[in-house]
């Protein structure tokens, strides 16, 4: 007996759209194009950019159509139920830097879900172990060219990356990468640094073996563990010193000269986070080359500084007054403090109180501000001067929500504090606009990833599942 095709069922059809002309429904479910079943996104976008195509749909009262459509590469105006995505492939590893490990019970489940789906590498920028990637994969990702893919490489070393994911196939994965570079597919590059295993030589090791891959791998980004105060149990990882710092960015900046020299790209880059702990100058703007590692807190602060001086350059003393204050992380608060140094001079009847928080919950090693919870922030402000407005970065709440990591919410933080919060945007422009305006409502536009609130990389990362995944993992 022949087994009855689910398909893909239709959540929306835009109006005026092709789809409303084939008298496409909510309801309906695309069930092959041109023979092929649709596995998800990527291929029904692989199919649909065609000149025409034959599209089987079963209808909501159960009849089967086969539409002949001459679509000339023009989309259908169709929006699938859980976004064309279905079974996400959570992450097969138990890395020892795994900062989910490290979190306390009693948060919400969504925190928990560790993914590690190259999908979602395409979709989100997730950087991705390959070790859940089979042979369909990657034929797949070179035959319907998905790029750039953004890899968890942590190191070269087959059986240390064996040890550090604690997966015996992680090693074998990394050949892989050398499909991809065959195919001349774009890729960028991850290395979580850990203290006394990954670094040092190995470091060096890795460095030198991902060059090979230039110029399909852009860029390799290198950014210290985050360290919680939840690791019991876990492997015993220990935190930089400056020291360590100053021998990690002195070994990337090598490598940086060395490259640049050959093909004309930084390519190496260190996180914001090692200069800050070394104690040493941001690099120039140049050096990050355009940024291409930004949400792996590559350049931020420097991006921020560029954007803050940007943003003041029109603008002229409007003789207002009023007072703000300022919750960050304290990695990022002496560049906000400087920051806002820069905005106080040019409007003197601004007054501006910055406050570091320090981070209770997950421990004090943990400095950055997107891992900031409403309690942290609510019990270190009480009594503190606050003036009008409270502006916390947007990086400190749960995506398009106004949630933290600990389910307060900022309104939570407005009745305890008796103040107005206002929750700031990434760009420098949004940063100006909110010190000197606190009262208007942020711009609608696209938000970028932020200096001075929270890092996305690996060895901090807490992105939450999408709402149709959380449905789907319930």
């Amino acid at each position: 007996m022949k087994k009855k095709l689910e398909g893909h069922r239709i959540l929306k059809v835009d109006p005026g759209s092709i789809g409303e002309e084939l008298e496409l429904e909510p309801g309906d479910c695309v069930l092959t194009i041109n023979g092929n079943t649709i596995q998800d996104i990527f291929d029904y976008e692989y199919y649909v950019n065609s000149p025409s195509m034959i599209m089987t749909v079963r209808k909501a009262d159960g009849e089967e159509w086969e539409l002949d459509i001459e679509n000339d590469y023009e989309d259908l105006g169709l929006t699938f139920e859980n976004g064309l995505m279905s079974d996400y492939r959570s992450c097969s590893n138990k890395c020892i830097f795994c900062f989910i490990d490290q979190m306390p019970p009693g948060m919400r489940e969504t925190l928990y879900f560790k993914d590690d789906d190259t999908r979602l590498s395409f979709l989100q920028g997730n950087y991705v172990t390959l070790t859940n990637l089979k042979e369909q994969d990657i034929e797949r990702i070179i035959r319907f060219k998905l790029a750039p893919i953004n890899i968890s490489v942590q190191t070269t070393n087959p059986a240390l990356r064996c040890k550090m994911l604690n997966n015996r196939f992680a090693g074998r994965a990394l050949q892989m990468i050398d499909r991809l570079f065959e195919a001349g597919t774009p890729m960028n590059g991850q290395i979580v640094l850990c203290r006394g295993v990954n670094d040092g030589d190995e470091l060096k090791r890795s460095i030198e073996d991902l060059t090979k891959y230039i110029p399909c791998m852009q860029s390799v980004s290198v950014v210290p563990v985050g360290l919680s105060r939840f690791r019991d149990g876990l492997y015993p990882l220990e935190p930089f010193t400056r020291e360590d710092a100053c021998r990690v960015i002195d070994l990337i900046e090598e490598w940086q000269k060395k490259i640049y020299k050959e093909h004309g790209i930084h390519f190496i880059h260190a996180s914001d986070e090692w200069y800050i702990l070394a104690e040493r100058p941001l690099p120039e703007e140049e050096r990050y080359d355009g940024y291409i590692q930004l949400e792996n807190g590559v350049g931020m602060l420097r991006l921020l500084a560029a954007e803050v001086e940007e943003a003041l350059a029109g603008l002229e003393d409007d003789g207002a007054k009023h007072t703000v204050s300022i919750a960050t992380g304290r990695l990022p608060y002496p560049y906000i403090e400087r920051y806002a140094g820069w905005i106080k001079e040019k409007f003197p009847g601004r007054t501006i109180h910055i406050y570091p928080i320090r981070n209770d919950f997950f421990g004090e090693s943990i400095t950055v501000s997107g891992l900031l919870t409403g309690q942290d922030v609510i019990a270190q402000l009480k009594g503190r001067q606050l003036g009008e407005y409270l502006l916390l970065p947007i990086n400190m709440f749960r995506s398009g929500e106004t949630t933290f990591l600990d389910d307060l919410t900022a309104e939570d933080a407005e009745k305890a504090l008796q103040v107005k919060v206002r929750i700031v945007k990434s760009s420098g422009r949004d940063f100006v606009r909110a010190v000197l305006y606190p009262q208007l409502e942020p711009e609608p536009e696209e938000d970028a990833p932020g200096p001075g609130s929270g890092y996305g990389y690996e060895g901090y990362e807490l992105e939450e599942l999408s709402e149709e995944i959380q449905e789907e993992y319930k």
